[in-house]
């Protein structure tokens, strides 16, 4: 049986749906964490509809925590075995929400957090119909040597702590270089003073990067 995502949702504060924005959660979390993400932009987004999937995997010993992949080498090989891995189902739960809202594929934006990063960089990158956009925060590119294989180029918010101690600073410089070095256009900020999370001020950046994304 295939794999079936599924998580917390929001719905458009008015109207029908006009996009859709889909939140990929980090290791170790669940949607829950990211949801609340899209009530935050609900005021600057008010015609988009929000859903943060569910990652499909359980973590031994780890009650309630998901993963989209193992992480337990936490080496480039592993970090591209796992996307790789794992874009099918995000692929098919991508197509099916646009579905869902009757909305097309250039009305998505994809937005990761950590793990949910490398995902949503992976997957967005790979899509038949370039995504309006994508946003990662706190993440890294997995398989930057592969990038020859992409077939979209939308543009892209790389949001990283200054002092992120799980994934160093050094990532979003890698990603941005290597995705600017094929064509994309590249948005990134560096928190001052801020490790592996997400405040205010990145909340609000990307909000802005999302609206302007989708012409709001």
């Amino acid at each position: 049986m295939a794999t079936r995502l599924d998580g917390p949702r929001i719905v458009p504060s008015r109207g029908r749906a006009s996009a859709l924005v889909v939140l990929l959660h980090g290791y170790g979390a669940n949607g829950d964490d990211l949801i609340a993400l899209g009530e935050a932009w609900r005021q600057q987004l008010p015609q988009a509809a929000f859903v943060a999937p569910n990652a499909p995997e359980t973590i031994p010993g780890m009650p309630g925590a998901l993963q989209w992949f193992d992480l337990t080498l936490r080496d480039p090989s592993e970090y591209w075995r796992g996307v790789t891995a794992a874009r099918p189902v995000v692929d098919g739960f991508l197509d099916a929400e646009l579905g869902r809202y009757g909305l097309a594929a250039d009305r998505l934006v994809l937005v990761g957090f950590s793990q949910g990063s490398m995902l949503s960089l992976h997957v967005g990158l790979r899509r038949s119909a370039v995504p309006a956009g994508i946003v990662a925060y706190s993440g890294l590119l997995a398989g930057p040597e592969h990038l020859a294989e992409v077939t979209s180029r939308p543009p892209v918010l790389l949001i990283h702590g200054e002092v992120d101690e799980l994934i160093p600073v050094q990532a979003l410089h890698l990603a941005r270089e290597a995705l600017a070095g094929r064509g994309l256009l590249v948005e990134w900020h560096v928190r001052p003073g801020l490790g592996h999370g997400i405040d205010p001020q990145a909340q609000w950046m990307a909000g802005r990067f999302i609206g302007q994304a989708l012409g709001s």
